[in-house]
């Protein structure tokens, strides 16, 4: 009788919180990977129908990530992780459409930068551009 009144009653913040995180971790475990198959896949000179699975789990799952984060607070776009995405992004980017016979040292670029905004100090992760303007511009009125 008790198992039956617990799985009737909505499950608590923590237990949300608990199922949130675990497929962020998911999520970042499967981008890793992909990531991984893809940098290597290019440095070795795979054809791109040879990695195609992974280029594509690479893309959704960063999507993915990305998404969650914005979702949680747009602001993340103007604070430090969300600078290190962007520019992320960018360097895929270029590396892809602009530079592809370079493709490898900008993918490995991309592979640096995603590395050190997941693992850089808080104070630099959470720094957010817009408020240090904010607080510059106030400082030189």
């Amino acid at each position: 009788m008790t198992s039956e009144v617990n799985s009737q009653t909505p499950p608590s913040t923590n237990e949300h919180s608990s199922t949130r995180r675990w497929l962020t971790v998911l999520l970042r475990s499967m981008h890793i990977v992909t990531t991984a198959i893809v940098l290597g896949g290019v440095f070795f000179g795979a054809k791109h129908g040879e990695i195609y699975i992974a280029i594509w789990a690479a893309i959704l799952s960063g999507f993915l990530m990305l998404f969650a984060d914005i979702y949680k607070s747009p602001r993340i776009l103007v604070q430090g992780s969300g600078l290190f995405s962007l520019l992320k992004l960018a360097f895929l980017g270029t590396g892809f459409f602009m530079l592809p016979g370079h493709r490898f040292y900008w993918y490995m670029g991309a592979t640096i930068i995603a590395s050190v905004g997941s693992h850089m100090p808080g104070a630099v992760r959470h720094f957010d551009l817009l408020e240090w303007l904010k607080n510059r511009r106030g400082q030189c009125a």
